[in-house]
């Protein structure tokens, strides 16, 4: 057998990260020493009495690993064990890292800048908004890009494919093995991922299927592997983008959150985080690099050009969507005294430049 059905097997061990899995090497000599040497001379070794160690056991995370071995074989997927150059290194920095990744794709895990999007499922069209402005302008500013997220519904397919159409890498990191994706209408859009330079990550084994401990599980692989975490929206205080903000925390890694009103269901998570000081509030890209202290390349002065060419009229609608949060398009001919027809057409080029957001209900605010 080749060493790397050794590693792979010796990942499988229940609780194995890198602290345990240094110290049991370090006493045995290597993977394949684990495997091979008797039950009792590895608790002589240890002065422990562990399952891990029972012959028995270990029999059976060996099988599993030879399987394992055929299947990312057949299916072209990468093995990163935590002793690899490749395993992303950001991660060791967790005393929670798996020990093994599994990854379809090339996407280079250690690149200069990796950032995690992370949101709500029911994502708003401000948080979508706000998702779509700062990949497009980190892209444009960063050199060396790469966005992480979920493939979960809402916010976190919204970063995907905002990188997708920004043509930069994005990586997926699921809570399954690779013979499977959840949920199932992301399909195509991981397979552009992989396709396009991005990749499908994750630390459980084929066969392993999607459940809420798994997803919690995998919030800390999101945090871990990025410098940086971003919570677009979020309403529920026990949600997983919260989950994965407070990991990123513990992790020592700078948490950013998007502030919305206090009446907005989907802000409550973000506000909280801005108040509890778990997260820095951002706004746009800026915030991020300045925060960062990265090195980015000159704004070529696209939204100062926008800011100019602004009306009279359209200035006043910005005025007034600024003092009342939003305003539904009849109250706003009433206030402004612009005729319907006129103030449509304003709405219309504004929100075509990006400058508000169209709600349901002919309501509008500023984006």
């Amino acid at each position: 057998m080749n060493g790397l059905i050794y590693k792979t097997a010796f990942s499988l061990a229940r609780g194995m990260h890198p602290k345990v899995a240094d110290e049991l090497l370090s006493r045995v000599g290597s993977e394949e020493e684990f495997f091979k040497l008797p039950e009792s001379t590895l608790i002589r070794f240890t002065g422990r009495k562990l399952q891990i160690l029972s012959d028995a056991y270990r029999a059976e995370i060996l099988e599993k690993a030879k399987t394992e071995e055929q299947f990312c074989l057949e299916n072209h997927i990468r093995r990163l064990y935590y002793t690899d150059p490749d395993y992303p290194q950001r991660m060791l920095e967790c005393d929670d890292a798996p020990i093994m990744l599994y990854a379809l794709g090339e996407t280079d895990l250690n690149a200069r800048h990796i950032v995690s999007i992370v949101g709500t499922r029911n994502a708003t069209a401000y948080g979508v908004n706000f998702i779509n402005r700062l990949v497009e302008d980190l892209t444009r500013r960063l050199d060396n890009i790469v966005i992480v997220s979920g493939l979960a519904m809402g916010c976190d397919i919204t970063a995907h494919k905002r990188a997708l159409d920004e043509g930069i890498p994005t990586i997926g990191v699921v809570a399954h093995g690779l013979d499977t994706l959840y949920p199932s209408e992301h399909r195509r859009y991981a397979a552009r991922m992989v396709h396009e330079g991005g990749t499908i990550l994750t630390d459980y084994p084929h066969g392993t299927r999607p459940h809420r401990g798994n997803f919690l599980a995998r919030n800390r692989i999101v945090a871990g592997i990025s410098d940086a975490i971003v919570v677009a929206e979020s309403g529920a205080p026990r949600g997983g983008a919260l989950h994965t903000a407070r990991l990123g925390q513990l992790y020592n890694r700078d948490v950013f959150a998007l502030p919305g009103r206090t009446s907005d269901i989907y802000s409550a998570g973000c506000n909280m985080l801005i108040k509890a000081n778990i997260a820095q509030m951002i706004e746009n890209a800026d915030d991020l690099i300045a925060a960062m202290n990265w090195t980015a390349r000159p704004d070529e002065g696209t939204q100062q050009q926008l800011f100019t060419e602004i009306s009279p009229q359209q200035q006043q609608i910005l005025d007034c969507l600024r003092r009342k949060g939003e305003g539904q398009i009849n109250n706003l001919t009433a206030e402004l005294n612009i005729p319907v027809g006129q103030l449509m057409a304003l709405l219309t080029e504004m929100e075509f430049n990006g400058l508000i957001l169209a709600l349901p209900g002919a309501r509008y605010r500023m984006a």
